[in-house]
């Protein structure tokens, strides 16, 4: 009997508030992997107008359980990027990833009472631990996003991540342009770098 089990799969992680809009480019990226062939899991985090840290970081190490031996693939964005270098500190050797692409990472003045993510704030990472839960990490940011690290530059040196700037991407929403996103596409399908910016309509 052929084994046709995957060569890769991808986990999608979401950010505060986002109920998977199929405006978002994260729904557009689902649907466009999907249309060729590949396993993508894309789930909903419970509450995510008041989320959870205990309860968000549950459900990714079940998902991240499910993407199997072959190449695992994580794009998360906004509040999953948090969730996924809290997680990185502590993820057990089996639930590690080949790569990870984090669109819209968060600074220190996004976490706050007025946004429900305190419990989020990201502090104290270890580089290491951060590279050793994914091979290749890679980092998307604005220009122009309120809620990015003051100094994004330091902020992907002292991680060790590299980092593609887009200009005047805002938080990278679909209220920014960013629906359909070909650029994180490619990465996704051929690890292109860097990750292009949506195309002035």
């Amino acid at each position: 009997m052929t084994d046709r089990s995957p060569a890769r799969r991808f986990l999608l992680l979401h950010g505060l508030d986002n109920y998977r809009p199929q405006g978002h480019w994260m729904w557009w990226l689902t649907e466009s992997l999907r249309r060729r062939g590949e396993q993508v899991l894309y789930p909903q985090f419970p509450a995510p107008g008041q989320p959870s840290l205990e309860t968000w970081t549950a459900l990714l190490h079940s998902e991240l359980a499910q993407l199997g031996d072959q190449e695992r693939v994580v794009v998360a964005h906004s509040l999953g990027t948090a969730l996924w270098l809290r997680a990185a500190q502590t993820l057990p050797d089996d639930l590690r990833v080949h790569r990870v692409l984090l669109v819209s990472p968060l600074g220190a003045q996004a976490f706050c009472a007025e946004n429900r993510n305190e419990e989020f704030a990201v502090t104290d990472v270890d580089p290491e631990r951060v590279a050793a839960a994914s091979g290749k990490p890679r980092a998307v940011i604005s220009t122009t996003d309120p809620y990015t690290p003051a100094d994004p530059s330091a902020w992907a040196d002292e991680l060790g991540i590299p980092v593609d700037f887009l200009p005047d991407a805002g938080h990278i929403t679909p209220g920014d342009g960013y629906g359909p996103w070909p650029g994180v596409l490619d990465w996704c399908l051929e690890d292109s770098v860097p990750v292009r910016p949506v195309s002035p309509s």
